[in-house]
């Protein structure tokens, strides 16, 4: 049904009109003149008016939608209804028109969301592509901590905030010489490689490709420049058989008597007996320390004299770690027995005091390079840790893994060929082929190596009377 306003055709509705309008009405037309109507729709009791105009395009009579009563306006509504006549009269359809003019809006719409998008992209920071190359670009064995504990240190406190397309050569020189000015040169050189993968990393994904357009600054800054002409990575320290009884009279010294060795040597907390037994396995088996103190005792057979080391604790490439079977001296199986004796209620051969677990891999270090403090750079106090001179042994610092070399050498010297002083320290030899078809695993070579190492030690630290660990 349509009507009309007080019921005569060619006038308008007023508002006080369409405001009575009521929900019998429902389906009914409201005839508003000049081509434009309105269907009455009801809905929860709720009375709108749908209006649209009538008009001829390419011969055919269709409809312009013009808004809604009373969301809209009836006088924006009428205005619709005029400007849909105009562009009719220029010969644009109105349809088309309201379509191209939605189309543009949401092009407005999605050039700003992308406009705000690119401003956030280019405002990420160096911090923000470290945090995205730590999960998705990098997966160390020890799973990441060592580069987290460096980027954290030295890295992110200074270039965390630069944006990443501002990064440049001069702020990574200014990191690393800080470092170096330190004293840490090993570090400086290690972070280098460490920026310069995950800026080579960046330089290939999106979105830090666009962001490094001015070229990856890493590859501008040379390290072998910033370091000291004398600086060498390779360290070849070992310590001399002098140094070996002198460290053995360190030991013994400490045990037999410890307000004695704390007069003599000038230390308090002197190394325990644990962290002892460690540095004379260490030197004993040429292993790593960190390797070491996660031994679990299930491990080690007494009986068949050997310690396995599994692939999980050695040190290597994804894919090419390997397990180790040390085959025990009298020397170290006397040590592993002693040790046994103090910690032998624990699964763990080195337990963690203050929780579950072995020890830190680098506690032995740590502690023996606290009782060398006269060859570190420290300009502060180490909250809790011991800081003095009573395990120098020479006129140069040493470290646990200088144990190692130490022990390796001395197989060189007792004529272990070094195929099998390679084998014995878990290296990778040989080409992949070699790998894939000779599989003898030289056990007997490395047995009798490492029986041949533990008995000079015995001879070495049995000389100019010192008591020997085994009659101890």
């Amino acid at each position: 049904m349509t009507r009309y306003p007080r019921g005569k055709k060619g006038g308008k509705w007023t508002i006080k009109e369409l405001d009575a309008v009521k929900a019998e009405w429902k389906g009914d037309t409201l005839n508003d003149g000049g081509g434009l109507s309105g269907e009455v729709r009801v809905n929860s009791e709720n009375v709108s008016i749908v209006f649209r105009c009538a008009f001829k395009w390419q011969g055919k009579v269709t409809w312009h939608y013009c808004g809604t009563y009373p969301t809209r306006d009836m006088a924006a509504i009428r205005e619709e209804r005029d400007k849909a006549r105009d562009l009719v009269k220029a010969g644009i359809d109105p349809r088309a028109k309201k379509v191209a003019a939605r189309i543009e809006a949401q092009a407005g719409v999605d050039a700003t969301i992308k406009a705000d998008e690119q401003k956030r992209t280019e405002a990420r920071t160096f911090n923000d592509l470290y945090t995205t190359w730590i999960k998705d670009g990098v997966n160390r064995s020890d799973g990441n901590k060592y580069i987290t504990q460096s980027f954290g240190k030295h890295a992110i406190p200074v270039l965390g905030n630069v944006e990443a397309r501002h990064l440049t050569e001069n702020h990574l020189r200014d990191v690393y010489r800080a470092i170096i000015a330190a004293g840490k040169t090993a570090t400086a050189v290690e972070l280098s490689k460490d920026i310069g993968q995950m800026l080579r990393w960046a330089e290939k994904r999106k979105p830090w490709r666009a962001l490094l357009i001015d070229g990856n600054p890493a590859e501008l800054v040379d390290i072998k420049q910033l370091v000291p002409n004398d600086y060498t990575k390779e360290r070849k320290r070992q310590l001399s058989i002098e140094e070996i009884i002198k460290l053995q009279t360190i030991f013994d010294t400490t045990a037999q008597n410890y307000a004695d060795a704390a007069q003599k040597i000038g230390t308090e907390r002197p190394l325990k007996k644990e962290a002892q037994i460690a540095l004379w396995l260490c030197l004993g088996t040429i292993c790593r320390i960190g390797e070491l103190l996660m031994t679990e005792w299930k491990h080690v057979n007494f009986e068949q004299r050997t310690w396995f080391i599994p692939a999980a604790n050695t040190k290597g490439e994804r894919g090419r770690k390997c397990d180790q079977l040390v085959y025990l001296s009298d020397f170290t199986l006397d040590q592993f027995k002693q040790l046994h004796v103090l910690t032998g209620d624990s699964e763990w051969a080195f337990p963690a005091r203050y929780k579950e677990g072995h020890v830190c891999e680098k506690t032995v270090s740590k502690q023996v390079g606290d009782r060398q403090v006269k060859f570190k750079s420290r300009t502060r106090k180490l909250k809790c840790r011991v800081e003095n001179n009573s395990l120098v042994v020479g006129d140069e610092e040493w470290t646990p893994h200088d144990l190692r070399r130490t022990g390796a050498t001395l197989m060189q010297k007792l004529k272990v060929s070094r195929e099998v002083v390679n084998l014995c320290q878990n290296h990778v030899i040989g080409s992949k082929v070699d790998r894939v078809y000779l599989l003898d695993d030289y056990a007997d070579e490395k047995r009798e190596a490492w029986n041949k190492l533990g008995d000079r030690l015995e001879a070495i630290l049995s000389a100019s009377n010192v008591v020997s660990l085994k009659s101890a």
